[in-house]
Formats: C-alpha cells, structure tokens, sequence
C-alpha cells in the first residue's frame, strides 16, 4: 500500500484513485453533491478552497485544497522509491 500525502497531514492510498481532476467543471460538481448527498465525500480541505478532487475506486470522493499538479508530482515521487 503506497500513502500519499494530499495536504495538511492527509494520506491516501495512492493505488485506489481512479481519477485526480480540478472542481471547475459542472460535472465534477455534480459528482461532489452526489458523493455529499451519499455520504461518501471525504473533505479534506481543512476549510480551505478545493483544488483536487480524487475520486477513488470504493466510489468515495475526497476534496484536497492542494493543487492536481502537486498531488500527481506526490503520487510520481513515492513510487520512485520502491
């Protein structure tokens, strides 16, 4: 199991996400009030503005306030190690 830290001491599993995508989009709002009215939105964003959404493979959605760039730069450096 690879964590990732997604910000503000948050890890996730790193193999689970299916998708990392910014919250601009109708669509991923969409997915957002879902994931919310569902109960499995995770947020993570210690309040702060929601830069990522991931959307893992057990249909939960997590809300990062750090940007897609820097997660997948996170995801890429971690799996260098092994």
């Amino acid at each position: 199991m690879k964590l990732v830290n997604i910000g503000f001491g948050n890890l996730i599993n790193a193999q689970r996400v299916i998708a990392m995508v910014a919250p601009d989009s109708a669509p991923i709002k969409r997915i957002i009030q879902e994931a919310k009215d569902k109960g499995t939105l995770i947020d993570a964003t210690f309040g702060r503005k929601t830069k990522t959404v991931l959307v893992m493979d057990s249909g939960h959605v997590v809300l990062s306030g750090i940007v897609p760039e820097s997660v997948g730069a996170r995801m890429t450096a971690e799996g260098e190690d092994e």
